[in-house]
C-alpha cells in the first residue's frame, strides 16, 4: 500500500487584508483547518502556504479557493459561514467558478460599473471591485444622490453609519469613470497638534496611524496593490489637513474626513481649496470632537453657514443608520442618553 506523499503548495493572495479574512482573527480559521485536515497553513510573502499529505492539501486548496472565490465576488460572509466552508464541504455547483478568482490573468483590468445612486430613477449600486457597495439605508441613498448632484456635500452623524466608506466608494467610481483625475483624502491630525516632527520615522510612518481608517476603506474596495500603484503615480493623495494650505485642488475628488476636529479657520482654508472641475465631500461626527475645550468645531459652523446654498448638500445620519455590529447602535444610544442626563443635572444641580 503506497504511503501518502507530503506536498507543499502556495495560493496567491491580493493583499494583507485578504490573508486576515482567510486565516481569521488570531488565525482562528487556520487552526480549524489544521485540526480538520492535519496540515500546516500560514501566510508568507503575499501567499498562503500549505504543507501536508497530498490528499489533505488538495482538499484544503479546494476549500480555500472556494472561500476566496466568494470573497472576491464581494460576498459578505460571517464567521459561521466561513467556518462551514473551510471545515465542511463546499457546494459542488459553485466550485467551477473559483479558479477565475484565484488566478486572474496577468494584466487583466478589473471591471468596474460606473453606476451612481438610483433614487429618483438612478442606479443605487456602486460596483467598485473587488467589492460591490450598495446603500443600506435611506440616508445613505440621499448621501450618494447629494454627492452626484452637488459640488460640496456634508455627511454628518454618529460613527458607524458609512459616511467615510460610501464617500470613498463614490470617489473611486468617479476616478475610474474619468470624471476626475485624482483623489485627495485628508484628515486633521489633532492628536499630534499637526506638528509631526517629534514622532519617529519618515513622513509616511508618522501619518499612517492617523490615516489608517481611510487606507482600510480603500484596500477593501480596490485592493492593496492598486491603492499603492495609484499613490505612487500621484493619482491618490492621502495627507493631513495642514498640508492643504496654499493649494488649489482642480479636477479632483476631495474628501475631508473627521471634520468635527477642524477649527473654523481650518474649515474655511479647506473649503477655499476647491478648484475648477472638482467636488468635495466633508464627513464628521459632531458628538466626537477632539478639539480643545471651548474651541468651536469648523464642521458645525460650516453646516450652519452653508446649508441651503445652491450646489451644497447636507445629509445627516442618525443612530438608526448604523451599519456596523448591532451592538454599536446600543452603545451610541447609551452614551447619548447618559449625556442628556448629565446635561440636565448641570442645568438643575441638586440643592
Amino acid at each position: 500500500m503506497r504511503e501518502s506523499i507530503l506536498t507543499e503548495i502556495t495560493i496567491p493572495l491580493r493583499s494583507h487584508e485578504e490573508a486576515i479574512q482567510v486565516l481569521g482573527p488570531y488565525d482562528r480559521y487556520a487552526k480549524l483547518l489544521r485540526q480538520a485536515l492535519d496540515i500546516e497553513i500560514y501566510a508568507r510573502g503575499g501567499n498562503l502556504r500549505l504543507k501536508g499529505k497530498d490528499h489533505s492539501i488538495g482538499e484544503a486548496q479546494r476549500r480555500l479557493e472556494h472561500l476566496l472565490g466568494k470573497l472576491r465576488k464581494g460576498r459578505e460572509l460571517d464567521a459561521r459561514t466561513i467556518e462551514e466552508i473551510l471545515v465542511g464541504v463546499p457546494e459542488k455547483g459553485e466550485e467551477k467558478s473559483r479558479a477565475a478568482f484565484v488566478h486572474p490573468p496577468e494584466g487583466t483590468e478589473r471591471p468596474v460599473q460606473a453606476g451612481a445612486s438610483r433614487h429618483r430613477g438612478r442606479e443605487t449600486r456602486l460596483a467598485v471591485r473587488p467589492r460591490a457597495i450598495e446603500p443600506r439605508s435611506a440616508s445613505q441613498r440621499r448621501y450618494l444622490d447629494s454627492i452626484e448632484e452637488n459640488t460640496l456635500t456634508f455627511g454628518c452623524g454618529v460613527a458607524g453609519t458609512g459616511k467615510t466608506f460610501i464617500a470613498v466608494a463614490a470617489a473611486v467610481r468617479r476616478l475610474r469613470s474619468g470624471s476626475c483625475r485624482r483623489l485627495v483624502i485628508t484628515r486633521p491630525v489633532v492628536e499630534a497638534g499637526e506638528n509631526l516632527g517629534f514622532l519617529p520615522g519618515d513622513l509616511q510612518a508618522k501619518l499612517n496611524p492617523y490615516m489608517r481608517p481611510v487606507y482600510d476603506a480603500l484596500f477593501e474596495m480596490i485592493g492593496f496593490e492598486e491603492a499603492t500603484r495609484l499613490e505612487e503615480a500621484g493619482v491618490l493623495e492621502i495627507a493631513p489637513l495642514a498640508y492643504m494650505r496654499g493649494r488649489t485642488l482642480a479636477n479632483a475628488f476631495v474628501l475631508l474626513d473627521e471634520a468635527q476636529n477642524t477649527s473654523v479657520s481650518q474649515m474655511k482654508m479647506f473649503l477655499t481649496r476647491l478648484g475648477e472641475g472638482s467636488c468635495m465631500v466633508v464627513t464628521g461626527d459632531p458628538t466626537q470632537t477632539d478639539l480643545h475645550s471651548g474651541q468651536k468645531s469648523g464642521l458645525n459652523d460650516a453646516v450652519r453657514r452653508l446649508r441651503g446654498h445652491a450646489g451644497i448638500g447636507v445629509v445627516e445620519f442618525s443612530v438608526k443608520d448604523i451599519v456596523r455590529h448591532p451592538l454599536v447602535e446600543q452603545i451610541v444610544r447609551a452614551y447619548e442618553s447618559s449625556s442628556e442626563v448629565g446635561q440636565a443635572e448641570e442645568r438643575n444641580p441638586a440643592r
